[in-house]
């Protein structure tokens, strides 16, 4: 049984829709955090290094970090194929994916956000625009970033996408719009939204 240490409309909704994607067992144990404006209390119970979500508890294993944690996942339920195992056709490709959403995707959003400018020469990312263009190209290929397979890495881009969907925050792209809704509308999110309000 997985353990989801979960605050609704958060990270670790997400989580959620991968767990429900992958027909796991879990559980979710609500957590309190620390909010964007700066109120709010870490909970001692949760085991995020900084207090934050998502994590997992597995038995005595614990995963933080949400790509991290849809690797983790994938592995251990291979059964929906939301991710190559190791060995596999297409694993560099999905490994790729997952380590470029948290190092290049969010603090390239992060910067955007908080109007920083972002230097090539000191960042290991780039302009927002530039990763979105990098996405489209993906997505070129096949309805989702591995090709025509649905994979965990389109859980979380697919999300992050959608939850930014009406904001001026990110570059406008009908390629990107277009995925993001294909993501949300799989019926695994929906089940997802039902639990993650409660």
């Amino acid at each position: 049984m997985i353990t989801v240490y979960h605050r609704a409309k958060t990270r670790s909704s997400r989580l959620l829709f991968l767990l429900e994607e992958l027909d796991a067992p879990y559980e979710i144990k609500l957590v309190t955090t620390r909010t964007y404006d700066g109120t709010g209390t870490v909970d001692p119970n949760n085991p995020h290094p900084n207090g934050k979500v998502p994590a997992i508890a597995d038995g005595s294993e614990i995963v933080f970090e949400s790509a991290a944690i849809a690797l983790y996942l994938t592995d251990k339920f291979p059964k929906n194929r939301l991710g190559p195992l190791a060995g596999e056709p297409g694993r560099g490709k999905y490994l790729s994916w997952l380590s470029y959403y948290a190092g290049v995707l969010e603090p390239a959003i992060m910067s955007k956000f908080q109007n920083i400018e972002v230097v090539r020469v000191t960042a290991g990312w780039v302009p927002l625009e530039e990763v979105i263009d990098a996405l489209v190209k993906a997505l070129a290929q096949g309805p989702y970033l591995l090709g025509e397979g649905f994979s965990a890495a389109d859980v979380l881009y697919g999300t992050t996408f959608a939850m930014f969907a009406s904001s001026t925050l990110l570059p406008k792209s009908p390629v990107i719009a277009e995925y993001a809704k294909r993501v949300v509308a799989r019926p695994a999110y929906a089940r997802a939204q039902l639990r993650d309000a409660g």
